[in-house]
């Protein structure tokens, strides 16, 4: 049958119907035998098959607003919704979860250090320092939040786009490896711009949250349950496998710890957390070729200053969307999640914190570091043969699966900055070639960007998943980054293959990488403050009842400056 013809079929038992309910209509004043009769012609109407095929009937009845409207119905209990139960659990949590994990305040203690101090070597870069500072040159807010190491003071929502942008710009602070990947420590933007805000409004006599002064001791837990919120969504979810980058996590966890922050209640944080999930969500093109630039940089801090905006809106009345995620045809999963429902592999708790990833070496993307390291090992072996990266033909990296699907780049060009931080090849080459990798490796017109040597050999190193590798990265008793690089010499020699599987910031180095995390501290706070002023950070970051008691207005006064120092 033709389409012209179809058509006609349809339209035909169409109109029938509908000259069929405009008779009954009609008789709607006539006696109740006519209306009974009516109503019985109506119903031998109704159950006429018009000449549809089952797959136009089928797409019909699979875009109708009833459905949604129905599964709304079936969720009242006293004519109030139901939520969804995973949106339930993540505000019971925030709310009623006691964290008493000396591990877990321990760690956050590093991992607050590690992230701020990202945020001031950030400051070094001016395509970071441009995005920053107040919508309106030359506003200030009253009680506003100040900006580390600059002389900003914002509405909380900018400063939280301010900190999570410095946080997040050079790929250096923490990570966390699952069926989705992302940055935990990236939540600080919200979380540290909020309780510097409300802070400095409650000590001048405001009312901001419950009134007080929001103590260190109230961030490290609010970043405690963040990370939990967003490790335990990515431990079985994967977000990039249908298109999203892993920014949602962000915004959805700062906006449950930031609600509870301001006073919020149960409810509210759970009316927060919906608003999140709907609200539009990044795609991951950024992070990709062709379109791989710099908004991956500052992706978290957008995400903080979505989550700061709902809480507030969600503080000024407005209510949730209970069935955001379950919602037929409507919801995030069959919208964005092709229907599959999120699953769990442990209830919330402390425990994404207690094994979370420091990059403590490199700036360089997770995946990578390990061959990272591998490298330079490598290096030091050439150098003592006499050799160097000149005499190499090729080199093969054997690694796992997540790895080649994010920074496997071997033969695309290096355009930026993003393009060569998320590239295996090039990190890798550029440590055989220099005996280093920094974050000035990376921009446009470096020594390593510009390097003949560095390109070539670029190109003649390649990246084979080892399926071992794969189930140790994915397995939760070791979630090993693995690499092993094996390097080919023009001269025909083969060197014995070099294997990492943990990086120095893994769980199982903890110990080993400590003091480590603080040099890093410490090198980012040179080229910003006076040395007296490095030294009072240094102890007081050290000193951990001392910090976690101080207010964070108070704080954040010590990274104050009059100026931005790039």
């Amino acid at each position: 049958m033709s389409l012209l013809r179809q058509s006609a079929c349809v339209r035909q038992p169409l109109r029938n119907l509908h000259l069929s309910l405009d008779r009954s209509i009609s008789r709607r004043l006539g006696c109740r035998s006519r209306r009974a009769s009516s109503q019985q012609h109506l119903r031998i109407v109704s159950s006429v098959k018009p000449s549809i095929t089952v797959s136009t009937a089928a797409s019909i009845k699979q875009f109708s607003t009833m459905s949604n409207q129905r599964s709304n119905e079936s969720g009242s209990v006293g004519g109030a919704r139901k939520y969804d139960q995973e949106i339930k659990d993540m505000a019971s949590y925030v709310h009623n979860y006691k964290v008493d994990s000396d591990l877990a305040y321990e760690t956050a203690r590093y991992v607050f250090l590690d992230t701020l101090g990202c945020g001031l070597e950030a400051l070094r870069f001016k395509e970071c320092t441009k995005l920053l500072g107040p919508i309106v040159p030359g506003t200030i807010v009253p009680n506003g939040t100040r900006v580390p190491g600059t002389p900003y003071v914002l509405d909380p929502v900018n400063g939280a786009f301010n900190i999570g942008a410095m946080i997040r710009w050079l790929d250096y602070n923490d990570c966390w490896l699952a069926a989705e990947w992302g940055h935990p420590s990236d939540n600080l933007g919200g979380i540290l711009a909020v309780a510097d805000w409300a802070s400095r409004t409650n000590r001048a006599g405001g009312h901001v949250g419950n009134g007080t002064i929001v103590s260190i001791k109230q961030v490290l837990e609010a970043m405690i349950k963040a990370h939990e919120i967003q490790g335990c969504l990515a431990l079985e979810n994967s977000y990039n496998k249908v298109g999203l980058d892993h920014v949602v996590l962000v915004k959805v966890a700062t906006a449950a710890v930031v609600s509870r922050m301001l006073g919020l209640s149960e409810r509210q944080t759970a009316d927060t957390i919906s608003q999140a999930w709907v609200d539009g969500q990044s795609l991951r093109t950024y992070r990709h070729a062709p379109n791989t630039m710099s908004r991956k940089s500052w992706a978290a801090g957008d995400a903080c200053q979505r989550a700061v905006n709902l809480v507030l809106k969600v503080q000024k009345g407005e209510h949730g969307v209970p069935t955001v995620l379950s919602a037929p045809i409507w919801g995030f999963y069959d919208v964005l999640f092709k229907g599959k429902k999120f699953e769990f592999q442990r209830p919330y708790g402390s425990y994404v914190m207690e094994n979370i990833l420091f990059k403590v070496s490199y700036p360089a993307e997770f995946h990578s570091q390990t061959a990272v390291e591998a490298a330079k090992l490598i290096h030091a072996e050439l150098k003592e043969q006499g050799k160097s990266a000149k005499d190499i033909e090729s080199v093969t990296i054997r690694t796992h699966e997540a790895c080649i699907r994010i920074i496997d780049k071997q033969h695309k060009p290096m355009d930026n900055f993003a393009d060569r931080d998320h590239c295996i090849q090039y990190m890798v080459a550029t440590m055989l070639v220099f005996n280093r990798l920094l974050a000035t490796d990376y921009t446009d017109g470096s020594e390593a960007a510009t390097s003949p040597l560095v390109e070539s050999l670029r190109t003649r190193i390649s990246c084979i998943e080892d399926p071992l590798f794969t189930k140790s990265y994915h397995d939760p008793s070791t979630r090993s980054i693995p690499n092993a690089v094996t390097v080919k010499l023009k001269d025909g020699t083969t060197l014995q293959e070099t294997v990492v599987e943990a990086p120095l910031g893994h769980r199982l180095r903890r110990e080993e990488a400590k003091p480590e995390i603080l040099k890093k501290y410490e090198r980012h706070l040179k080229g910003h403050f006076m040395e007296q002023r490095i030294k009072d950070l240094m102890e007081l970051g050290g000193d951990r009842d001392r910090l976690e008691r101080m207010g964070t207005d108070e704080y954040l006064d010590l990274y104050v400056k009059e100026k931005i120092d790039s």
